[in-house]
């Protein structure tokens, strides 16, 4: 977590956006740049390592490539799982219970929104918590899923320095030999509760998170470069109401222009911050 004594990013656009923000119910949007203090690494962020997530296409095509990316998502769910909300993840989930944060649209698959204590939290790309049959709709729990996969497979371990992807992933060293889960129920193909490469986000979770900002007085923006197109049409439904957006990263984003204040900071520091400055609704 974010040392306690850390002193919040200096600079008068946070003010500015805080002078924004205030009196108004505010939307949020997160992406990987909010999970990186929770060990968690950004795909886009300075010091990513250059990573080639699998596609949705190559997952269905061939068996390999399933195999591969069950050893590399075992593996890294199991450091993923250890993970744990920081300082940005609780600010959010205090702003939300004093009644300034409507909810939360995050494009992480991570849940540290939901164990930091935030309620209304709409998933965009699904979750790494449950696996599911393409066959038959079966649901599963991960953690019992890689009881599975670990009684199968009694010879994989997490090495000690695991290089983890945002997505909870790992490139394996070598996935021959290794069982590849199958549905319990119809011995269908399982697949993590997550948006692939080459998905689109659900018709209705996209629905849900519009809602969410159509509800809202401000959009905040934390930790995207808003690469990923889901995100850039949430900030557009936000100007098309007129509603300011602060964007809160590390670099550059697709939005900056559109911003009504850009703050290139960590997340975590800026939306402590925001909570400890943005004063009550009246």
């Amino acid at each position: 977590m974010t040392p306690p004594d850390l002193a919040p990013p200096a600079g008068d656009e946070v003010q500015r956006a805080i002078d924004v923000l205030s009196g108004r119910r505010i939307a949020v949007l997160t992406g990987a740049g909010v999970s990186t203090d929770s060990g968690i690494p950004d795909y886009r962020g300075a010091g990513a390592p250059v990573r080639t997530p699998m596609t949705a296409q190559q997952f269905l095509a061939s068996e390999d490539a399933r195999r591969r990316y069950w050893v590399g998502s075992h593996l890294g769910w199991r450091a993923f799982a250890a993970a744990r909300p920081n300082d940005g993840h609780v600010a959010l989930a205090d702003l939300e219970n004093s009644g300034l944060v409507s909810g939360v649209v995050t494009q992480n698959v991570d849940g540290l929104h939901l164990r930091a204590g935030s309620r209304r939290v709409v998933e965009l790309h699904g979750t790494m918590r449950r696996v599911f049959c393409l066959h038959c709709g079966q649901v599963f729990d991960r953690r019992d899923l890689a009881e599975r996969v670990e009684s199968d497979n009694p010879w994989i371990s997490v090495p000690e320095n695991v290089e983890l992807g945002p997505d909870g992933d790992v490139l394996p060293s070598t996935s021959d030999g290794f069982v590849v889960p199958r549905c319990s129920v119809c011995a269908g193909t399982l697949k993590p509760d997550v948006v692939f490469f080459g998905e689109f986000v659900p018709r209705e979770k996209f629905a849900e998170a519009e809602q969410l900002v159509r509800s809202s007085d401000a959009l905040v923006v934390a930790g995207s470069s808003l690469v990923v197109n889901s995100g850039v049409r949430l900030v557009e439904r936000a100007r098309r109401r007129r509603l300011p957006v602060v964007i809160v990263n590390r670099g550059v984003t697709r939005s900056d222009a559109k911003a009504t204040v850009k703050i290139d900071s960590g997340a975590s520091e800026v939306l402590r911050a925001f909570a400890s400055g943005l004063p009550p609704l009246g």
